[in-house]
């Protein structure tokens, strides 16, 4: 950024068009619906309005956990919402989110359905319906709590921070790449000096806390996001790139990172979820080689 760029605040910000970059057409200073719309409802109690960012992903991802320990009453219908079409945007979103972000989760499972909103209180509002992935022990609870709310308070600064500046700014600057770079790699160092001597991020149980940390620093480490693992210098971090590679073998994360996915090879989209058996039919390329 030079010195003739420099950008001198007004006394009063004012919405003005945005100069590029991506997400612009949807980015605006206030809350609430701009149309119309319902959203969808499926046959089993929990309904899930999503797409497959690392936020979403968290919430997939809990959801096939459970459903593998063995747990029927986490079966979810999941529904895409296209994000850069603004469709978070509609009526029925903003009733269920009224922040208007990706996921959110009702559940008809209760007297009055459950509204539920932002990844880290699904992810807790789950443990705590089924009892599973939250420790009980009491020496440990708190740990992992406070794991699962680092993740919420770090991750803006990889996702908002330097996700926006590196991969989405209509043009790289290098004071905000320079310290967001900063940020996410004290963070990177952060988690590795945790897993170096636990194998999971609260010891040796899987955990919400890993749930919710893997979708975003899992996929940096392991270059799927914003194509920045080298540039991070991801292969340093040797305990995070451990923990990240073996929780990328679970089939429950397989299966969780393509709920909702619309981007990506075709065999790894499932745009919406009613049933298990889905994985196996309704996969894009099937959809799309009948089509």
């Amino acid at each position: 950024m030079t010195e003739s760029s420099a950008y001198t605040p007004p006394k009063i910000w004012k919405w003005e068009a945005q100069g590029g970059g991506a997400f612009t057409n949807i980015n605006r200073p206030i809350s609430g619906s701009t149309h119309e719309r319902e959203l969808p409802v499926g046959k089993h109690p929990l309904q899930l309005y999503s797409l497959a960012t690392p936020n979403g992903v968290k919430v997939t991802v809990m959801l096939e956990e459970l459903l593998a320990l063995g747990f029927k009453g986490a079966e979810y219908d999941a529904y895409l919402v296209r994000i850069r079409d603004g469709e978070q945007f509609g009526s029925g979103f903003v009733d269920v989110n009224p922040n208007s972000k990706i996921p959110a989760l009702m559940d008809h499972s209760t007297e009055i359905p459950t509204r539920v909103f932002e990844s880290g209180a699904i992810l807790l509002y789950l443990a705590e319906k089924f009892g599973a992935l939250f420790p009980t022990d009491p020496g440990i609870r708190p740990e992992c709590m406070s794991w699962l709310f680092w993740q919420m308070g770090s991750a803006p600064y990889l996702g908002g921070g330097f996700g926006h500046f590196y991969n989405y700014a209509p043009e790289r600057w290098q004071y905000p790449i320079d310290r967001f770079t900063m940020e996410v790699k004290r963070q990177l160092d952060v988690l590795d000096r945790r897993l170096a001597d636990n194998r999971y991020m609260c010891g040796e149980e899987y955990t919400i806390a890993d749930i919710a940390i893997w979708p975003w620093y899992g996929a940096l480490v392991l270059d799927r996001l914003y194509n920045a693992a080298k540039f991070v210098d991801a292969e340093s971090y040797t305990h995070v790139l451990r923990w990240s590679k073996e929780i990328d073998r679970r089939e429950t994360v397989r299966r969780g990172r393509m709920v909702n996915r619309a981007h990506g090879e075709l065999h790894e989209q499932l745009r919406q979820r009613h049933d298990a058996m889905d994985f196996d039919t309704k996969t894009q390329d099937k959809l799309e080689a009948v089509a």
